[in-house]
């Protein structure tokens, strides 16, 4: 089964990835709350949050390149409300909402090139969000790689057993069939993998074995963060360029 390339930056060994999951989250929160902020009159604080975070993947040795392309994954999403608002007469608007949508995305991906997902998931339970939210969460995103294998499965014995369709109307036949017996099957093995954890005691939620403390040196991370987010706000606000 394959991994996501998230997956594999998150276990890496620097200063930025032992950190606390919760001030990683709170420092990533007080980014974005600075991005939601900036507003016309303080435009040149995207840049100051933009090398902020390059900062922290630099110091993470998490692949600038790679990082910057996976941002563009939000960018058909929100390129359409930007055009409604070029074509309405506000290019600094469509401009605005491009940069707070793309810097919202670096800092996420930021954030999970950093973290595990389980230890994701374990500082969002500390921080008091509801364990069944995060329950779902935990299974949708392990159960997206079991699609993903099965997924993958099919279509190599599709082009082992079959040859490739040809025509508008077999591709369609031929991917609706696919599509029906990948939902089937992942159903099913999905199925076998929750009665087999209900088998080994598994009781509706992930049990911790050990519990490390959080030195109290590292949130003198977070507050550098809200610090510097606060800092570039200001700037930008009152010395803009």
């Amino acid at each position: 089964m394959r991994t996501l390339t998230f997956e594999d930056w998150s276990a890496g060994d620097s200063r930025i990835h032992r950190l606390d999951a919760r001030v990683k989250l709170l420092s990533a929160l007080a980014i974005l709350l600075g991005l939601a902020a900036t507003g016309r009159e303080s435009a040149p604080a995207f840049a100051g949050y933009f090398f902020l975070v390059i900062l922290v993947l630099a110091t993470a040795r998490i692949p600038l390149s790679g990082s910057l392309l996976r941002t563009l994954i939000v960018l058909p999403f929100v390129a359409g409300i930007a055009i409604l608002n070029l074509w309405g007469g506000d290019p600094s608007r469509a401009v605005l909402i491009l940069m707070r949508s793309l810097l919202s995305a670096f800092t996420a991906i930021a954030l999970l090139s950093t973290t595990p997902f389980p230890a994701l998931l374990r500082g969002l339970e500390r921080l008091g969000v509801p364990p069944f939210l995060l329950m779902v969460l935990h299974f949708v995103y392990r159960y997206l790689f079991l699609l993903v294998d099965q997924a993958q499965a099919i279509m190599r014995a599709r082009r082992c057993r079959a040859p490739q369709p040809t025509g508008r109307t077999s591709l369609w036949q031929s991917s609706a069939g696919a599509l029906a017996v990948l939902f089937a099957r992942s159903y099913g093995r999905a199925e076998r993998i929750h009665h087999a954890m209900l088998a080994r005691g598994f009781q509706g939620h992930f049990p911790v074995l050990s519990e490390a403390s959080t030195p109290q040196r590292e949130w003198l991370w977070l507050f550098a963060a809200i610090t510097l987010a606060v800092v570039i706000q200001l700037a930008a606000r009152f010395w803009p360029i």
